[in-house]
């Protein structure tokens, strides 16, 4: 959506746990001043320590008239708002990426976006390397690979528990292997980061996925294998988990931040 030159840019935040707040509360700062935060769109309502409006209502939200909206809740409000917030011509920046395994909800979002004249962003979240993987793509890739190798209790809450004995393991175990596709459906809590990768690069179906219970893994981690005409690199970044949310990265939090950020700022990396 347009501005005029020098008007702070008006943010409104889907969400109000741990992501989102990282991002309500210091996106203003970080952009000394060129964003301001304008509405939250909730539910249930929550404790509200900001100035700015909470609501649980679309209309509600954007009657407050953000310029670029991030979302932060979770798969259940890109299929609920997130249409609706690109045909309104707003830009709309989705970190539940793993919701777009859904081939329908992958077209009605571009569809949105292009009808409304706005922009659908992905945020990289957990993982690096999307700027390569990106510019991979375009000269032509052979190969993508993706771990998500984690500790076994980390698992916890995911169709892993029905597979192994999560408690009790003692040994690296890998019990998915397949598609994006598939494992973004069958792993939605945990499987953002494949379907991010998939989206930069060859596709939900040619993504290969391998997620791992692994007792000795330091933390959350996450491989990619990369080959392709430009070349073949490797990634591997273990993420500190969010202090109230051990299923979430911490950096996925600043990844949301940095891509608000990358919309004001003079210069952009």
């Amino acid at each position: 959506m347009p501005r005029l030159p020098g008007k702070p840019l008006r943010l409104g935040v889907i969400g109000f746990g741990g992501v989102a707040r990282v991002v309500a509360e210091q996106a203003e700062t970080a952009s000394g001043g060129r964003i301001v935060l304008s509405g939250i769109l909730t539910r249930p309502l929550v404790d509200n320590p900001t100035a700015v409006p909470m609501t649980t209502d679309l209309d509600a939200f954007l009657a407050t008239a953000p310029d670029l909206v991030a979302e932060c809740a979770g798969h259940r409000a890109v299929v609920e708002f997130g249409p609706a917030i690109l045909r309104r011509g707003i830009d709309l920046i989705v970190i539940s990426i793993g919701s777009l395994a859904d081939a329908a909800l992958e077209t009605a979002l571009r569809e949105a976006a292009v009808a409304g004249g706005a922009r659908l962003i992905f945020s990289a979240g957990a993982i690096g390397g999307i700027d390569a993987l990106a510019a991979a793509k375009l000269a032509g890739l052979s190969s993508v690979k993706y771990r998500s190798r984690k500790p076994p209790l980390a698992w916890h809450g995911t169709p892993a528990e029905q597979l192994l004995d999560l408690a009790k393991l003692t040994d690296a175990t890998v019990f998915y292997r397949g598609s994006a596709r598939e494992a973004a459906l069958r792993y939605p809590q945990n499987a953002n980061v494949a379907a991010t990768i998939a989206l930069a690069g060859l596709g939900f179906e040619k993504t290969e996925v391998e997620m791992i219970a692994d007792p000795a893994a330091a933390g959350n981690t996450h491989e990619l294998d990369v080959e392709g005409v430009a070349g073949s690199f490797s990634v591997r970044l273990i993420g500190n988990p969010m202090p109230d949310n051990p299923k979430t990265s911490a950096l996925t939090a600043y990844s949301v931040l940095r891509a608000v950020l990358n919309d004001v700022l003079p210069v952009v990396l």
